[in-house]
């Protein structure tokens, strides 16, 4: 480097984090270094930096609490799918494990609608509210034929269509949110939420990837 060539501050400081032993080398420079003020006096080097260690351990705690409570969540997610599993393996019918999975969908996931569409008649479930036997080539599915081609599970705010052929014209402008799955040759389930951030585009999906070949596996068992 030529002596007239001027160091810009970011180079100076990457030097000296290439070599952290300068300081000791060079002692009487410490008495010049400026230390920021945080409360009106100057603040030692060494309070300096004990407390940039004190905010980096604060940052760490915070991040894993966060973790802690994402593995917490996790955690009991796991255990409901896994006792829904269970639940749909034991069902004595077709209709039973439709039944089922709205049951649980309402009770333990804290859903608050849920509405299952299949596309051979189910017998036993021509009275719910919450299930409709639609054939899979029906016009009445053209805005789902993306998703029962085998697309990802959509979450968010559905489209009007959508919405209203899964809904209903009532209940329709209370739902805010959704995830929305293809249940392969069974059908499709649509989780309903009141709450607008409940489901959202980009959210992780493995639950419903999980019910998505779980439900039509268990199903299958009850073909006639």
């Amino acid at each position: 480097m030529s002596d007239t060539q001027e160091l810009a501050g970011h180079d100076v400081a990457a030097w000296i984090r290439q070599h952290p032993e300068f300081l000791q080398q060079y002692p009487d420079l410490m008495q010049l270094i400026v230390i920021p003020r945080s409360t009106g006096t100057a603040s030692s080097l060494a309070s300096y930096q004990l407390e940039i260690l004190r905010e980096k351990n604060r940052d760490m705690s915070r991040r894993l609490q966060e973790l802690y409570g994402v593995a917490q969540q996790n955690e009991q997610l796991t255990r409901i799918m896994h006792r829904l599993t269970l639940a749909l393996v034991r069902a004595d019918s077709a209709a039973d494990v439709w039944r089922t999975l709205a049951a649980s969908l309402t009770e333990d996931f804290n859903a608050s609608v849920v509405r299952t569409i299949s596309f051979e008649a189910v017998p036993g479930l021509e009275q719910e509210s919450w299930h409709r036997h639609i054939a899979r080539d029906s016009a009445a599915l053209n805005s789902f034929r993306d998703l029962i081609a085998g697309g990802e599970p959509i979450c968010g705010r559905l489209n009007p269509d959508k919405q209203e052929l899964l809904y209903g014209t009532e209940l329709a402008p209370q739902v805010q949110s959704s995830a929305l799955l293809s249940l392969g040759s069974a059908g499709l389930l649509a989780i309903g939420s009141f709450d607008a951030n409940r489901f959202y585009p980009g959210m992780g999906t493995l639950f419903l990837d999980l019910l998505a070949e779980a439900v039509p596996a268990i199903l299958s068992r009850h073909d006639t």
